[in-house]
């Protein structure tokens, strides 16, 4: 079964067993498991269902795998001749989860 579902501001497309790098999800550790009620549309076939905006009683669990930093993405600003230059740097928090089962 496949299911369109929303977290953390973003859309995705998942079935059983897939595994996602999404933003963290505050206060879980390794091992927790999450629940995702925001459930665009799920199913296969002629049972795919869209919901309007989400289905009602529809639910996917997640196990989170890891916490985890990004990759380091450096912002660098100058102005020409200025003498003006600035250097900063960031590492998303991200959240490794896999999807155990999907309920539409």
């Amino acid at each position: 079964m496949k299911a369109t579902i929303k977290t953390q501001g973003k859309q995705f497309s998942v079935s059983e067993g897939d595994i996602l790098i999404v933003d963290r999800y505050p206060k879980t550790e390794a091992g927790s498991t999450i629940e995702i009620t925001e459930v665009l549309a799920a199913g296969e076939g002629d049972n795919f269902k869209v919901g309007a905006p989400f289905l009602s009683g529809a639910s996917v669990q997640a196990k989170v795998l890891e916490n985890k930093r990004g990759a380091k993405v450096i912002i660098f600003k100058k102005k020409k001749r200025k003498g003006y230059e600035k250097k900063r740097g960031h590492r998303q928090e991200l959240s490794v989860i896999k999807i155990e089962s999907i309920k539409a």
